[in-house]
């Protein structure tokens, strides 16, 4: 998608009522089962938060309530990319301070005759 049409369709979306929103979604997953070749892709959180917000809305919980409980999980979800993240940096920097030093080249002595 040009990133034209992405902008056009983001205010849009950003101005509209979340049960609209919801409905907007529901087309657009109805259009990728029907026309997509490959699913998009999101990340293992990313998939349990949509498990849950579509748990939420087919048992009907009120639209309130599940954009509380999103917010609360998007939190978390930053949260968890955060510690991620530390944890990486923590083994590289463990990795990098135990990593053995370069050789230096040993250098060759001319002996006189």
């Amino acid at each position: 998608m040009n990133d034209i049409l992405n902008e056009r369709i983001r205010r849009k979306l950003d101005v509209m009522p979340d049960e609209q929103a919801y409905q907007v979604l529901d087309y657009i997953e109805f259009l990728e089962s029907k026309y997509s070749q490959r699913a998009a892709g999101a990340p293992a959180f990313q998939k349990v938060a949509e498990t849950l917000e579509d748990t939420m809305r087919a048992g009907r919980v009120p639209v309130t309530i599940i954009r509380g409980t999103m917010d609360a999980v998007g939190k978390a979800g930053k949260f968890f990319e955060g510690l991620a993240a530390a944890g990486k940096a923590a083994v590289d920097e463990a990795r990098r301070k135990n990593a053995a030093p370069p050789e230096k080249p040993v250098e060759e002595t001319k002996t006189s005759q």
